[in-house]
């Protein structure tokens, strides 16, 4: 138990560091910058982006119900939030798992079609953004080699991904796990290679990404400054692909490092690059901290004790044979 809580004290102090230390080298604009927001651009940023997280609950309901869960919008969104929440406080994106524990309470489901489901979102999450990203450098120029690479490494790997998936069902194995496995490969299979389901898939997230795009451009607006979309775009790119490294909770620290190094590069005030990745992030977190606490609500108290056990990494014991 020891080692779990300091694996939480240690990524939340390295967190909390870096955003100190980028707070601390521009402290003296930061004064300067917060007395002139323009607060009709924080109310469209926070509309924006909880129109981006309905957007992601319609896309998992999608998802969902390729693996044969039906369920409601509502309740879809309600399981991201939630997810998402544990994000914030739990390392390793260990909070991902509290979705396969709220599936198997409320439609019994098995363990690999919450997992499927959390592979198929997250596949088209990162190929798509790292798309968008693609698309970005067209109109960026002079970026970093490394962030060349992040970004084509993902679209590589998610290629690789689909060629896999769509020869997997010619494997059969009589091992329990290859079973499993195999099982999910079946699933995901179902729900990520149909034309309708790529079409659905790929157009909401991309979608989602532009909506997040846009909540940091308000965010910048509301400090007076107009940043290229395309600039925009990059920097939102990088940052997630780089937040997807679950080094820190949530990806605090790391996400706004990224921020500020693409504004930075293309000419943004360093003071206002740092302002403007730190609110942006806080923002996001806060609507996904606000809308946790109302699916909570939603769910009841035992969601409570679904995150203990995601964070403890047990799983919910399955009597499928399945899995």
């Amino acid at each position: 138990m020891l080692r779990k809580i300091s694996a939480i004290a240690v990524s939340t102090l390295i967190a909390v560091g870096i955003i100190l230390f980028m707070l601390y080298r521009v402290k003296d604009d930061l004064l300067v910058a917060l007395e002139h927001i323009v607060w009709i651009y924080c109310a469209m940023a926070v509309a924006v982006c909880s129109l981006a997280w309905l957007l992601r609950g319609v896309r998992y309901r999608i998802i969902l119900s390729g693996i044969g869960i039906r369920c409601s919008i509502l309740f879809s969104t309600g399981c991201i939030f939630i997810s998402q929440t544990a994000n914030l406080i739990v390392p390793a994106r260990l909070g991902d798992l509290v979705r396969v524990f709220i599936l198997r309470h409320e439609f019994g489901s098995t363990i690999s079609q919450g997992i499927s489901s959390l592979v198929v979102e997250r596949v088209f999450d990162i190929v798509m953004v790292a798309l968008l990203g693609a698309v970005s450098l067209l109109f960026v120029f002079n970026v970093p080699g490394e962030y060349l690479w992040l970004i084509v490494l993902p679209l590589i790997l998610g290629a690789g991904f689909f060629v896999f998936l769509s020869i997997s069902d010619r494997f059969s194995s009589d091992n329990r796990y290859l079973r499993i496995l195999l099982t999910m490969l079946d699933q995901i299979r179902q729900v990520s290679l149909s034309a309708k389901s790529i079409l659905a898939l790929s157009s909401s997230s991309v979608v989602i990404w532009i909506l997040d795009v846009l909540v940091c451009l308000f965010v910048g607006m509301m400090f007076g400054v107009t940043i290229p979309f395309a600039v925009v775009t990059l920097a939102i790119v990088v940052g997630n692909l780089v937040k997807a490294i679950p080094l820190t909770p949530g990806g605090i620290g790391t996400y706004e490092l990224a921020l500020v190094a693409i504004f930075s590069a293309a000419g943004i005030d360093p003071a206002v690059a740092t302002l403007i990745a730190v609110i942006d992030h806080l923002l996001k977190n806060l609507v996904t901290l606000g809308g946790g606490v109302i699916s909570i609500y939603f769910f009841g108290d035992w969601v409570i004790d679904a995150i203990k056990s995601a964070f403890k990494k047990e799983l919910p014991e399955d009597d499928h044979p399945g899995v």
